[in-house]
């Protein structure tokens, strides 16, 4: 029989997740942390008394049905196929690291000499003015890498199969996966309709664009003043005003400015500050080729750093394993090399960066000028959102916004995709950098804040999908006209002009399918 204890544990975590951003999970925060002061409550019971609740209200029957053999993994992902994929492309990204370090004779973790930890504590402010010789180094990975992974992946016993229709052999994603289309899509997102006001949006309503602000900001500032999450997340579907989305946001995400998120943070800068990881050099890395060319986001260089060094130190980030098929890398960072015993989970919070990561939390500078706040908004982002865009098989993982991307994409102007899928310039390989990256880099800033918006208003990243397709669907008429797949790039090479809420808008609900 499966373990209890396990049964108990996954069932937990997917509660947990389904009640993340709601008012309810911060009401429950709070009186979990008041129950324990309160002598009824017992320690050595709570196990017991939680799985005795549990099975009273049929909660612990949220894992979906599998074999009482089946190891706990079957349940973040039940298909054999789709678990070797992730498993071997985890390996491949481990070899990468551990190869860098075999090249460069660089440790993978190394305690700081005091002197050089005296010095990283003068400058932690400045560290933008540091510029480490990092030509060795590259990034393990890049997005067109994990694309051919994803493009790679069949199932083998569909391969036969009379159920796939021509048009799924047009795109690049041959997997099959329940994806919405546009009518789904729409129900989806009501809030997106014509006839409701939006923040981004200067007509196409019947509410005068004024009018509309100047109310939706006076709602805005009752939801901050009330404390509601679940009212929060509502809120921002329809937008977020500039001056009340950092509140916003920290509402849904159930961040606080409470001493423990500051100790938390003051933690992990000791961390960095006493021992140097091989990782350390991919971060700086990445956010001198990305972010420090950015127009928007190169003064934040400072930020970046302490906000990616202290998340690559936070163990507590490796909770988001719990509900991914994906495991934490694990590497030998004694002299024992291939000594299974001393392998750790490396680097410490399980996740090792990749070409764009650091864009992930670029755009967040915008709103929070307080590094322990603004560290916790991005963990929050990441261990609901982020780690979704890098992973091969999670729900609404990146794989099933591909496909989603590429249906919505050839019901909508099928004939756009044919004609780009015969030249060479199949729309997957455009999109996909935008799709890896949620917009950001892309879109102007403001414009990206008003996508994020509506990510954390519908608690999902399918918009993202959403908003590539409509993106081709409005330059659909240069598009037609282009003979290569660099002609096609060089149409969508700028996005920084468009306005997300029309584009969304018109792709969804202002054309007949």
């Amino acid at each position: 029989m499966l373990d209890e204890s396990a049964e108990l544990s996954v069932s937990i975590t997917q509660i947990v997740q389904r009640l993340k951003g709601t008012h309810l999970h911060s009401q429950l925060e709070k009186q979990a942390k008041e129950c324990l002061h309160k002598p009824e409550i017992k320690l050595e019971t709570l196990k017991d008394d939680v799985r005795r609740l549990l099975k009273a209200s049929g909660m612990t029957c949220l894992p979906p049905p599998r074999h009482p053999r089946a190891p706990p993994e079957h349940t973040k992902e039940p298909l054999a196929y789709m678990r070797k994929a992730q498993v071997n492309w985890e390996k491949r990204i481990l070899k990468s690291l551990n190869s860098m370090c075999t090249e460069l004779g660089i440790p993978l973790a190394r305690k700081r000499p005091v002197p050089e930890q005296n010095e990283l504590t003068n400058k932690w402010n400045e560290m933008g003015t540091d510029e480490p010789d990092l030509s060795k180094f590259r990034p393990v990975y890049a997005p067109k890498d994990f694309l051919e992974v994803l493009v790679g992946l069949k199932n083998p016993n569909n391969e036969r199969s009379e159920d796939l229709t021509v048009r799924s052999h047009w795109g690049l994603i041959q997997v099959s996966l329940n994806v919405r289309d546009i009518p789904q899509t729409r129900e989806m997102y009501p809030e997106l309709g014509l006839t409701y006001g939006q923040l981004g949006i200067d007509d196409h309503t019947h509410v005068p664009p004024d009018l509309f602000e100047s109310e939706h900001i006076h709602i805005g500032k009752k939801v901050v003043s009330e404390h509601d999450s679940a009212a929060a997340q509502q809120y921002s579907r329809q937008g977020c005003p500039t001056g009340l989305r950092a509140q916003l946001w920290s509402l849904i995400l159930n961040t606080t400015d409470d001493p423990e998120a500051i100790t938390h943070y003051e933690q992990l800068k000791a961390r960095v500050i006493h021992h140097d990881l091989l990782v350390d050099n991919l971060i700086y890395k990445d956010v001198k080729l990305t972010a420090s060319n950015d127009d928007y986001y190169f003064v934040f260089e400072d930020y970046l750093y302490q906000v990616l060094l202290c998340f690559s130190r936070d163990t507590a980030v490796l909770e988001h394993f719990n509900y991914n098929c994906a495991t934490p890398p694990k590497s030998c960072i004694q002299s024992k090399s291939g000594s299974e015993q001393c392998a750790v989970v490396y680097p410490p919070n399980g996740v090792i960066p990749f070409h764009g990561f650091s864009m992930y939390v670029a755009p967040l500078c915008f709103l929070y000028n307080e590094p322990s706040k603004l560290y916790s908004v991005f963990r929050e982002m990441y261990i609901r959102y982020f780690f979704r865009l890098h992973s091969l098989t999670n729900p609404l993982c990146v794989l099933s916004l591909c496909l989603q991307f590429e249906r919505l994409l050839q019901t909508h102007l099928p004939q756009l995709f044919y004609h780009l899928r015969e030249i060479g310039a199949q729309p997957l390989r455009i999109a996909f950098k935008w799709i890896v990256r949620a917009f950001s880099g892309y879109l102007s800033t403001d414009q990206l804040l008003l996508l994020w918006d509506r990510i954390l208003g519908y608690d999902s990243l399918e918009i993202v999908a959403v908003l590539a397709a409509a993106v081709f669907a409005f330059r659909a008429e240069n598009l037609m006209e282009v003979t290569s797949l660099a002609s096609a790039e060089a149409v969508l090479a700028d996005l920084s002009t468009l306005k997300v809420m029309p584009l969304l808008q018109i792709f969804l609900f202002a054309t007949s399918v």
